[in-house]
């Protein structure tokens, strides 16, 4: 009996004890060789590619082929509301634990920084963003993982209109869903490289960065990184009780390999192909998971809110200005959200949101250096929170869609 439950743990844990396993190695390594560590990163460098060379074909196909299929509808305008729903609701909470920690433990407090000069930046262009961020100017700019909010808003149009075509799309749909699965099939054969990769990475970024992470940023890290932590030891295990239970909190341990792989790509939409396994063994119904992960990519942002926040009080406070005030913590909330929208996918896109902060706030350019450093060194942390936060909305989308006893049908 012991032996079985031993067996059991490990055939649940075995990829995420190996990744984990794998990626405390080489950072052990990094450690210990130090800048030489980078010789590794090449072999770091082809699995992360690797995923972002699938990622963009892999969204693609998986909205499209789930809403071509549907034949009810309505079901997609409940998946799409409450997806809605869902993210703002959660987007709220990590703001609210945000404001309290940094109320009680300022961030910048007793910290003490030289201004680095910095170019003249731009001013903030509220139209031109937003058509920036939904659009591009030629098909070609489509297929790239630097414009997904555009790519998933013609994935939904094309899987629509593909639907309302009847049955000459029926042909498109199964292809589509075809194609589907045979990209979810390169990304399984990626994943035996994943410990490998991740660990190599790893080694590259301690050798490379060790002393960096550890410099004068030092308090605004200490505040943030057991923020992040608190978050997702109760927030998540909260959300998941909501979704089904006590069999909901059981089954976050799925959420560990996307989490790990998130801390090592900083990529929400890298760590995509990994959610979508995760969320197939959760149980999540396949349409409900291949629309709401690929969207929650780009616009799910819980881990931008917590660090857009943390680094937006962190400036008052080296330039002497109160955090406090409605105003000011609902104009922290938009910005925060708004910088995610636009480039919540790409690795180091938090630069558009930091000049976002800036410039709306009025701040000298010499600040813009500054939150830049801190959103490189929170950026691991927060795509954790975000991409498997994105796990945890499809469960909370699926409760409300499938019903409060969706995981009892499926145990039955």
């Amino acid at each position: 009996m012991g032996e079985n439950k031993k067996q059991s743990i490990w055939e649940a844990y075995k990829f995420s004890i190996i990744l984990l396993g794998a990626i405390f190695i080489g950072s052990i390594v990094g450690i210990q060789m130090g800048e030489k560590a980078t010789v590794f990163k090449p072999f770091g460098d082809l699995f992360i590619n690797g995923m972002f060379m699938v990622v963009v074909p892999l969204v693609f196909v998986t909205i499209s082929s789930s809403i071509a299929g549907m034949n009810d509808m309505k079901r997609l305008g409940k998946i799409l509301k409450t997806m809605l729903i869902t993210f703002v609701g959660t987007g709220m909470v990590a703001a609210v634990y945000v404001f309290i920690t940094v109320k009680v433990f300022p961030p910048a407090e007793g910290v003490s920084l030289a201004m680095p000069a910095a170019e003249a930046l731009k001013p903030f262009q509220t139209g031109d963003q937003i058509v920036a961020a939904i659009t591009v100017t030629d098909f070609p700019e489509l297929i790239s993982r630097k414009n997904m909010l555009p790519l998933i808003i013609f994935s939904i149009v094309f899987g629509i209109c593909t639907n309302m075509i009847g049955e000459k799309g029926k042909v498109i749909a199964r292809g589509l869903d075809a194609l589907s699965e045979v990209f979810l099939k390169i990304v399984g054969l990626l994943m035996y490289y994943a410990p490998i990769g991740l660990g190599a990475y790893f080694a590259a970024l301690i050798g490379e960065h060790g002393k960096e992470l550890l410099g004068s940023y030092a308090r605004a890290m200490a505040v943030y990184y057991p923020l992040c932590l608190v978050y997702m030891f109760t927030a998540f295990p909260l959300y998941a009780w909501i979704s089904g239970g006590m069999e909901g909190v059981r089954r976050l341990k799925y959420v560990v390999s996307p989490a790990v792989t998130a801390v090592a790509t900083q990529s929400s939409i890298a760590t995509l192909p990994v959610n979508l396994e995760a969320c197939e063994k959760i149980g999540v119904p396949k349409d409900i998971r291949e629309i709401i992960l690929p969207i929650g990519a780009t616009a799910h942002m819980d881990g931008t809110v917590l660090s857009s926040i943390l680094k937006i009080s962190f400036l008052f406070g080296i330039f002497q200005v109160p955090f406090e005030g409605i105003g000011t913590y609902a104009s922290a909330l938009l910005l925060s959200i708004a910088g995610g929208v636009v480039m919540s996918g790409v690795p180091g896109g938090g630069l558009i949101g930091e000049m976002f902060i800036v410039t709306m706030y009025g701040f000298p350019a010499e600040a813009f250096p500054i939150i830049a450093t801190i959103g490189y060194l929170v950026d691991p942390f927060a795509t954790m929170i975000n991409a498997s936060g994105d796990t945890i909305a499809s469960m909370l989308v699926t409760r409300v869609v499938e019903g409060k006893d969706w995981l009892k049908k499926q145990l039955s």
